[in-house]
């Protein structure tokens, strides 16, 4: 005798099944984020910064980079990165980064001192 196979049973099995590969993946994926966090951008050394960057032209641009005892400037084309100066005159790159300080933060900078001067300006009320 030939039972025909139960659909109830065989579509529980199913999606125990790829809930069970899918919670394997997502566990995967959360332990590679977790300890490999900031090695691929290289956040742990910063021995390299990008200072600014000024546009002249589609797909052209003039960036300031920052690496240790100099600072280059570099043209940056679509296909081709130039270098067009080395700036290692320690005045010249104190002023710089005085200068990258001040005028261009980041926009996590900027949200974190909108948000205290919002709670200063609450605590105050």
């Amino acid at each position: 005798m030939n039972y025909p196979p139960d659909l109830i049973s065989t579509s529980l099995k199913m999606f125990v099944a790829l809930a069970i590969i899918l919670g394997g993946l997502l566990l995967v994926l959360y332990y590679t984020k977790r300890r490999f966090r900031g090695e691929a951008t290289g956040a742990k050394g910063k021995s390299i910064r990008v200072l600014g960057n000024t546009y002249i032209g589609m797909k052209k641009h003039i960036s300031l980079v920052e690496v240790p005892g100099a600072i280059l400037v570099l043209g940056i084309t679509n296909d081709s990165m130039s270098l067009l100066t080395k700036i290692e005159n320690d005045e010249i790159i104190e002023k710089l980064r005085e200068q990258e300080g001040s005028v261009s933060s980041s926009f996590s900078t900027q949200l974190h001192r909108l948000s205290s001067r919002l709670r200063e300006h609450r605590d105050k009320e």
